[in-house]
């Protein structure tokens, strides 16, 4: 008599373990505790075995009975069900071992040994965002150029260009990551170019004014109601033109005060090279005002939140967007003005573009590059600042060409 639902339900609580046969030697054990378990019992090459389907009502009448066909199928057909059952968890426990995903960390944990602590938890932001969601739980051994293309692509719908030319090419180094170390022979993202999949993007410059808006410019910063770090922050970018990134994460240990020099880390550098910035006097008195607020610290910019974490990179954004400079002008504009003045007023291209950290490097110069032309750098980044002074008060500054 075979089993019904009905049946099950209403079984009695035995005094000790039943079993209710539903055919073929299918049956429902049902114990003292109230456990209900499936169980197949079977011969394979003459010996008996004992198959487990689940417990009920996880695994339904109708669902036990489609496993048990399946394995009675199997045993037809000359396969132990126990053992290939077995193999398939093997099977998937491998494919899990070697994920895109895991395979992903590893290569994280590896590559962002002597990488800033910002960049690196940028990079795994965007991995976990926009590439395991889509690769990540796929075996890095089954993952081909559509699949690859696919995800990018999706990056791109949402408007995101930049993002997706990214996932691409950290994809990349993680099929590279995978091929160095055994889990694959190949790497399908090698097999096309972003331009072969992605849509053409025009590059537009970061947003600044013309020179003759920046006496308003810096007034406004004189006068910004905000915190004074934030204040103090913008003077030092314009005063330095450095990246917004790396004024942000500046440590006090990295400035000499006694040499007026700001010495930023290569780790810490977009070229992956240290860079000196000599301080101008002005730039000098703005870190000494900077000192009597986070000085105590680690950072010269400690976030709100945490002084162990610098301030947002949002953050002089929004102070030019509360000056009045919102879509006009950028932490990074100010790079594009002082390129400008200074070639305009006929400081050297190469002073100018290592001052910038624009010049071309290389394994054997790139330990020395940073330390060229520091006497004349440092006139330069002093006329800079007394341009500035002399805008901010509403003076004109004498052509460098009549200054001794």
């Amino acid at each position: 008599m075979k089993l019904t639902d009905t049946r099950i339900r209403n079984v009695k609580l035995p005094s000790k373990n039943t079993r209710l046969a539903d055919g073929g030697g299918l049956y429902l054990l049902v114990t003292p505790a109230g456990g209900k378990l499936w169980r197949w019992k079977y011969r394979f090459e003459g010996k008996e075995k004992l198959m487990s389907f689940g417990g009920y009502p996880e695994v339904s009448l109708a669902a036990a009975r489609e496993k048990h066909s399946a394995a009675r199928k199997l045993l037809k057909d000359g396969t132990d069900p126990m053992a290939q059952r077995k193999a398939v968890r093997v099977a998937e426990i491998a494919a899990e071992k070697h994920a895109f995903q895991k395979i992903a960390e590893q290569w994280h944990k590896h590559w962002k040994v002597g990488k800033s602590e910002r960049h690196a938890d940028a990079v795994l932001r965007r991995l976990q965002a926009d590439v395991f969601p889509a690769i990540g739980a796929k075996a890095i051994s089954a993952i081909e150029a559509p699949t690859i293309v696919a995800m990018v692509k999706a990056i791109e719908e949402r408007g995101a260009h930049d993002i997706a030319k990214r996932a691409l090419e950290t994809t990349g180094q993680v099929f590279r990551y995978a091929i160095a170390h055994g889990y694959v022979t190949r790497n399908p993202s090698a097999d096309f170019k972003p331009a072969d999949v992605l849509k053409s993007v025009q590059k537009t410059n970061y947003a600044r004014i013309d020179a003759k808006e920046l006496p308003a410019l810096l007034r406004a910063v004189e006068l910004y109601q905000g915190t004074p770090v934030t204040r103090l922050a913008i003077k030092l970018l314009a005063h330095t033109f450095v990246r917004t990134g790396e004024l942000i994460g500046a440590c006090w240990s990295e400035i000499d005060f006694e040499e007026k020099r700001w010495n930023i880390p290569a780790e810490r550098m977009k070229m992956r090279t240290p860079h000196i910035i000599p301080l101008s006097t002005q730039a000098i008195e703005i870190l000494e005002l900077l000192k009597n607020l986070t000085g105590d610290g680690t950072l010269l910019f400690p976030g709100d939140r945490s002084p162990k974490k610098s301030m947002s990179n949002g953050t002089i954004l929004v102070a030019l967007k509360r000056m009045g400079y919102q879509g006009v002008m950028t932490g990074h504009g100010f790079r594009g003005l002082a390129s400008t003045v200074l070639h305009e007023q006929g400081f050297e291209h190469a002073h100018i573009e290592l001052q910038l950290a624009h010049s071309p490097r290389n394994a054997v110069s790139a330990a020395y590059n940073h330390a060229l032309y520091l006497s004349p750098r440092a006139k330069m980044m002093q006329w800079w600042s007394n341009y500035l002074e002399a805008q901010q008060r509403g003076k004109v500054l004498k052509m460098r060409t009549e200054v001794a």
